[in-house]
This record gives C-alpha cells, sequence and structure tokens, in this order.
C-alpha cells in the first residue's frame, strides 16, 4: 500500500505542477512563463518527486511507463493495474484541486481546454492525428529508453531523477505546441475529465500513443542494452 501511495501522491504532484502551470501561469499577463516554464514545470515535478518517493515505488506516475517497464520484465504483473488505478486517482485528484483554484478567477472557463490533450482543432498548434499520433509514440519511446538507461547498473543512480526530469522537461518543449504533451495517460485522463466533450472523445490517442511508444521504447533499449537491467523500477 506504500508503494500504491506514494505513486497516487507523486502523480498528484506531477498533475498539480505540470498541468496547474499551465492552466494557472503560462499566459498570466505580462509575465506569463509561456511553453518554457510549462515543460520546466512537468520536469522539475517528475525530477522532485522521483527524488522524494522513487525509493518507495520506482516514482513511474505514468500508466504507461508501468507498462513498459511490465513488458520489458523490470515490473511485477500481478502490480500493474494498482500502479496504474493510483495513478488516475492521483491525477484526478489533483485536477480536481486545481479546478477550484481556478475557479477563483472570474474569468476561467474550463472549456476553454484546462490543458487538455488534442489534435485538429484541439492541437495547440492545428496538428493532425497523425501527427499527434507519431509524435506521442516517438517521444514517449525515448522517454522509456531514457528511463531505463538512467535507472540501468551502470549508470550513476544519484543521477537518474535529474536525467529523467530534463527528458519530460525536453519532450514538453518539443511536443507542447503539437498536442499540449502526454506521453502520460493518467495527466490526459485527469483534466479531460473535467472538460469533457472533444477531450473525452480524443482521449483515445492519449492511451493507445504513449502505450504504444513504451513497448517501443523497451524493444529499442534491449537492442542496444540487452543485460544491463534497471536496479530500481
Amino acid at each position: 500500500m506504500k508503494q500504491y501511495f506514494a505513486e497516487c501522491f507523486g502523480t498528484f504532484w506531477l498533475v498539480l505542477g505540470g498541468c496547474g502551470s499551465a492552466v494557472l501561469a503560462a499566459t498570466f499577463p505580462e509575465l506569463g512563463i509561456g511553453f518554457v516554464g510549462v515543460a520546466l514545470a512537468f520536469g522539475l515535478s517528475v525530477l522532485t518527486m522521483a527524488y522524494a518517493v522513487g525509493p518507495v515505488s520506482g516514482a513511474h506516475f505514468n500508466p504507461a511507463v508501468s507498462i513498459g517497464l511490465c513488458f520489458g520484465g523490470h515490473f511485477p504483473v500481478r502490480q500493474l493495474v494498482p500502479y496504474i488505478v493510483a495513478q488516475l486517482l492521483g491525477g484526478i485528484a489533483a485536477a480536481s484541486v486545481l479546478l477550484v483554484i481556478a475557479s477563483g478567477h472570474p474569468s476561467f472557463d474550463v472549456s476553454d481546454g484546462f490543458a487538455s490533450n488534442g489534435y485538429g482543432a484541439h492541437s495547440p498548434g492545428g496538428y493532425s492525428l497523425w501527427a499527434a499520433l507519431v509524435c506521442e509514440v516517438v517521444l514517449t519511446a525515448f522517454f522509456l529508453v531514457i528511463i531505463l538507461g538512467a535507472t540501468a547498473r551502470r549508470a550513476a543512480q544519484d543521477f537518474a531523477p535529474i536525467a529523467i526530469g530534463l527528458a519530460l522537461t525536453l519532450i514538453h518543449l518539443i511536443s507542447i505546441p503539437v498536442t499540449n504533451t502526454s506521453v502520460n495517460p493518467a495527466r490526459s485522463t485527469a483534466v479531460a475529465l473535467f472538460v469533457g466533450d472533444w477531450a473525452i472523445e480524443q482521449l483515445w490517442l492519449f492511451w493507445l500513443a504513449p502505450i504504444l511508444g513504451a513497448l517501443l521504447g523497451v524493444l529499442i533499449y534491449r537492442l542496444m542494452a540487452p543485460h544491463d537491467h534497471p536496479i530500481a523500477t
């Protein structure tokens, strides 16, 4: 139960930190943090929570990561569903808190997007479904390769959270204009539930693409380092 609570708690921080920065601070008058600030917020949320609870749960905070690690044999199958449930609950709880905070501003309207992921008319840059699919698959694949490499036995273990956090920052710098960046079904689901409508209709992509990307990333890592398994998952 400590592991599941850690996953819930860590995912809460990821969604509150990342989506919170997008909803509350990205376009704040004159001093908005913009795409770069939001990208840093997502990366820093994972970095800080990986140090805080990584020794307890492995710091997945992402169903795609858990599925990928399970597929690669680095995570027990029996814990997969409880981890995903914990991640979803943490994300939804964070989105609920964020909604309460954001609703304190008179101009807030959850239908404006609430940091939801989308493609086509709901992509920040108007990118197509296929562009969004390729972007999410490729970036999640690289994310898994980095996670596996950073946590491998021969890697400098104390620096793994830094590498993973910076990787997530870079992923957001690349893909915020395309999909608002998912690579994490829990993050996508948490805010989409409150937006409803188009966000729910397009949510399938932000489960399918990250999961496919995670499986691809594990396969790529196996080709490069078949015997160098992670020490912490």
